[in-house]
């Protein structure tokens, strides 16, 4: 069997231009129709199990779908670029395994009005060890899924610079690269970060867990008892006093005496209470002064960057209303301190504590490999962020990567998530 290759330019050219002029979006309506109609032509023939025979056939048609996933963007990202054009014999055997996937598919074509639905991918690659770290030791359960959710989308975003604009405030590079001003930009920074870690100390006792980070809420949770803790005094358990031991908590999987890792998890299991009741009502966590405060700097921030957060949500909730699809964050940020700064940006109604992660400790790689595991290998997973981390991580994967650099990013982003079905 010849192996697959890109579709030829001369077949395609009659329905819209393809390549060259990345200025406008390279793909007509008759050529969306073709595509359309190819899928449906071969349907019937996936449900057989293809005959051997016609097996180019699909492979071919699959080829067709990935270019028209990946000219959802306005320009062609580069990597999406190498994806489709890549002939390695990895690459052929994973469209040729697509082709199973090709009975899912319903597309309905009504008149003049095409509609794209939605394409299942190839099964997501997980490496082969993936319930164990990359340096060989155990890693702790993951919550499992409702077997009855059927997840067909994760996306895995990053937070600073991506969804929230923080510390580049900080820093002045906002203001710097979008032409604002620098002590204002600076000086938003300091109070958010201030309410940040006023909340994660206040309430998420930060102090106590500083030096015992985790990358997940309920990674302690084996060693919680169920002890009702309507009454536990936090502040008297000892715990503080054992913590001043620094070899108590050197990290995930690192245990100290039984007694301290059950009031470790008393406490993740608190905040994680807490998180619940409040992430719709982050404001009830703080005094009226604060809350104030807290509504100025929200407001002065979105104003200084242009609505960035505004365009970023409207990208997390077209997700989130999506009963097969799941938002999930991956942060370099410690957990306590990502945990309030998700409730002060207004983020708790789009992010459940159970799809945090903390990248802190262990890369953001073998946190996109725990996700990987949890949600299995069905889903299609798109990596959205603005580093080289999470763009490097998602490469070992093979999972597709959204660079956010600017606001036309998240326009583009969310014309391919309403439009195309991405």
């Amino acid at each position: 069997m010849a192996p697959w290759a890109p579709p030829p330019a001369s077949y395609l050219a009659p329905y819209g231009s393809f390549g060259g002029n990345t200025s406008t979006p390279g793909l007509s309506e008759p050529l969306l129709r073709l595509l359309l109609q190819h899928l449906l032509r071969y349907r019937q023939l996936s449900e057989l199990h293809i005959h051997h025979n016609r097996s180019e056939e699909i492979v071919t048609l699959c080829c067709y779908v990935f270019v028209l996933l990946c000219y959802c963007e306005r320009t062609t990202h580069p990597h999406n670029r190498v994806w489709i054009q890549r002939t390695t014999q990895r690459r052929r055997m994973r469209v040729r395994r697509a082709v199973t996937t090709m009975a899912r598919i319903s597309i309905p074509i009504d008149g003049e009005a095409v509609a794209y639905q939605g394409v299942d991918s190839p099964s997501s690659p997980l490496k082969d060890t993936a319930s164990r770290s990359r340096n060989g030791r155990s890693r702790r359960s993951n919550p499992s899924p409702d077997p009855e959710n059927k997840v067909e989308r994760v996306y895995i975003w990053d937070l600073d610079e991506t969804i929230i604009i923080f510390h580049s405030l900080l820093t002045g590079t906002y203001a710097r690269t979008f032409g604002k001003d620098t002590a204002n930009a600076v000086q938003l920074g300091y109070h958010m970060e201030k309410l940040i870690f006023d909340l994660a100390d206040t309430h998420f006792f930060f102090n106590d867990l500083e030096e015992c980070d985790q990358v997940h809420i309920d990674d302690v949770s084996s060693d919680d008892n169920g002890q009702d803790l309507s009454n536990y005094n936090f502040a008297t358990d000892g715990f503080s006093a054992a913590n001043n031991n620094a070899s108590l908590c050197l990290g995930t999987g690192v245990r100290g005496g039984v007694d301290w890792m059950r009031k470790l998890a008393f406490r993740y299991r608190k905040i994680k209470e807490l998180f619940n009741s409040c992430r719709n009502n982050s404001g009830s966590l703080l005094d009226p002064e604060n809350r104030e405060k807290w509504h100025r700097v929200r407001q002065d921030i979105e104003t200084l960057t242009d609505q960035w957060l505004t365009e970023a949500m409207k990208c997390l909730q077209l997700i989130a209303s999506r009963p097969n699809c799941v938002n999930v964050l991956v942060t370099t940020t410690q957990l306590v301190p990502a945990l309030a700064k998700v409730l002060l940006y207004g983020l708790g109604s789009i992010f459940p504590i159970e799809n945090i992660y903390s990248a802190t400790k262990v890369g953001k790689e073998s946190c996109f490999e725990r996700i990987a595991s949890r949600f299995g290998r069905k889903p299609v997973y798109v990596v959205v962020g603005d580093g080289r981390d999470e763009e490097m991580a998602a490469k070992q994967l093979d999972f597709p990567f959204w660079r956010i650099q600017t606001h036309h990013d998240f326009v583009n982003l969310y014309k391919a998530l309403s439009i195309c079905g991405l």
